[in-house]
Formats: C-alpha cells, sequence, structure tokens
C-alpha cells in the first residue's frame, strides 16, 4: 500500500509541477547556504573559464574546442529540464573531469546535459570546488569535492517533487576526475564527510546509480590495490564502469581494479572497455570504439530500470 500511495503521490507531483522546456534557461541552485563545509580557499582567485592547453595547443575534443572552468568556492547546481512530454522522472547529476584543478564546463556538463535531456533526464551539473586547496594531497583526491557531491545528492533529493524527479532515480555520472568523485560518493553515503548543517542533511546521499567514464584514482599505482577513497558497502549503488584501452591520461586498470573489487564483494556493476577512444572523449561523436558507449549506457539504464523500454524516448 505504500508503494501505491508514493506512486500516486509522484504521479500527481508531475502533473502539477510547472516543468521548464529544453529550451528555457537552465536553473542554478547553491549547494550550500553558506560558505562550503570545511573548505580552505583562502589563496583561491576569481572563478573564471580558462583555455586548456596541451603541448603549447589548445585542447580540443572530436576536432572541436573545450570551455572550462576553475577557481570554484562556490558550488552550484546547474538544472537542465527536459521536455514536459519527455520526462521520465529520472534525474542525473553532471561531474565534469578535470583532475581536482578545473571542470570541463561543455564536453563534460552541458553536453552530457543536452544528451541526458534528450532521453528524458534531468541533467544538473554539479559545479564543485576546484582547484586542490593548500594542504590537499598531491597525487591523492582532494576531501572537498566529495563533501559538495554528498550535499547535492541529498538536496536535489529534497527538490524532487519540485523538479518533477523520482527520488528513488537519481544518478551521477563523471569523468575522469569526475568518474571518481562519482565512485567516492556512490560508496560513502553511510556517514557523511563533513558535520550535518540543516534538514536537508538528514535526507539520503545515497546516488541511486552511478556512471564513473574514464575514471582515475580507484587504485594505487604502487601496489595495484583498491584506492581508500572509494568502499565496498554490501548495498552499494550500482555502477557502469566506461574506459578506453589506450588511454594514456588514466589507465583502464583503475576502472577494471574497482569492478573486480566490487564483483569479487558480490556487489553489481557492469564494465564496458573499449579498444580505442583515449581519454576525454565526453560525449562528442568520434570514429574510435568508445562511441558507442552513450548507446551501451542507455541500455543498461532502461535493464536497470531507471529508464522506461520505449525506444521512441531516443
Amino acid at each position: 500500500m505504500k508503494h501505491i500511495v508514493f506512486a500516486a503521490s509522484f504521479v500527481a507531483g508531475l502533473l502539477m509541477a510547472k516543468f521548464t522546456t529544453a529550451a528555457d534557461p537552465p536553473l542554478v541552485v547553491d549547494v550550500w547556504p553558506d560558505k562550503p563545509a570545511d573548505d580552505n580557499a583562502t589563496t583561491i582567485g576569481e572563478e573564471k573559464f580558462i583555455q586548456l592547453m596541451v603541448n603549447g595547443k589548445a585542447y580540443e575534443v572530436a576536432g572541436k574546442p573545450t570551455k572550462w572552468k576553475t577557481n570554484v568556492t562556490k558550488p552550484t547546481l546547474t538544472v537542465y529540464r527536459p521536455a514536459n512530454d519527455k520526462n521520465s522522472g529520472t534525474a542525473m547529476l553532471i561531474c565534469p573531469g578535470g583532475g581536482y584543478h578545473n571542470l570541463g564546463w561543455d564536453v563534460e556538463g552541458e553536453e552530457i546535459a543536452e544528451w541526458l535531456n534528450s532521453l528524458g533526464m534531468t541533467g544538473i551539473i554539479l559545479k564543485y570546488r576546484c582547484p586542490r586547496r593548500p594542504g590537499d594531497e598531491k597525487g591523492v583526491p582532494p576531501l572537498g569535492p566529495v563533501k559538495d557531491a554528498q550535499r547535492a545528492v541529498s538536496l536535489v533529493r529534497s527538490k524532487a517533487k519540485d523538479w518533477g524527479i523520482d527520488p528513488q532515480r537519481i544518478g551521477m555520472i563523471g569523468f575522469s576526475a569526475g568518474g571518481h568523485l562519482v565512485g567516492a560518493t556512490a560508496t560513502n553515503f553511510e556517514k557523511r564527510t563533513y558535520e550535518p548543517i540543516d534538514a536537508i542533511d538528514e535526507i539520503s546521499c545515497r546516488p541511486d546509480f552511478g556512471i564513473p567514464v574514464y575514471s582515475g584514482y580507484f587504485k594505487f599505482k604502487e601496489v595495484g590495490g583498491l584506492s581508500p577513497t572509494v568502499k565496498l558497502p554490501a548495498n552499494a549503488t550500482p555502477l557502469l564502469f566506461v574506459h578506453a584501452s589506450d588511454d594514456a591520461i588514466s589507465d583502464v586498470e583503475h576502472s577494471i581494479t574497482f569492478y573486480l573489487a566490487l564483483k569479487r564483494a558480490g556487489i553489481h556493476s557492469d564494465l564496458h572497455v573499449y579498444a580505442s577512444g583515449g581519454h576525454g572523449f565526453g560525449g562528442r561523436p568520434t570514429n574510435a570504439s568508445c562511441a558507442a558507449w552513450t548507446r551501451a549506457c542507455t541500455d543498461w539504464l532502461r535493464n536497470r530500470g531507471f529508464l522506461p523500454a520505449n525506444p521512441k524516448q531516443e
């Protein structure tokens, strides 16, 4: 009976909610009511977009330029809603990559939100704190972003009715360092990494699914074991790993190591390893085999029940 009441309430919420269309400006919401928890940003400059350079040239993906954001001291959610008639009730927090130094705002953020909208999902870009703060250990994921992510999951769940979202279908997708952030958030939900500050922090910060794409930081380079930044809880979030074998920035063994650890623990996960694609491909179409990952991801979401099995939503 409880499930019937919940379903009726959710459907009623969908009917009453005033959704925007994909053409409307996205909603921007602060993650924290004041200063982010435990942040040490005394030497961080003004937030800005930068031109990422690689070997003296502007960094491009699939022959197109990219847009990168840095100096984030005020984490936000940028909410892109699907068209009213396509809304599935499923939402994904999007975590752009950038080595925890900056954020790939278009190729791993805005363009991913657009793809999710086309599938009937709400795409929510998490602008988490970067670059690394003074005192953060080099080569180790900083602690601040996972605090932002935990808070963000609870915040989205608190806004589920207002945003036309099913509170039991809130997932995450992340790229490179953002993929690690997905894995860390998806397995560190039993205790927050910061002291709760309000009623939002009383709401679960466990995402319902996660998709880490060409992630790093899942294994120790020295010994090949699983990083302590991710856990193996019995009720772990189902994960779908995506990686290319020829990734020269983040070795495919990061995804494989985490996948095998989950498998041995009897925790559901899927792994898609492609022969070609390198690093940083986002959702842009290329001739590499990794271009098939978005279709595989869509099928996985449908098979897991996070999207309806209606091909018309493609």
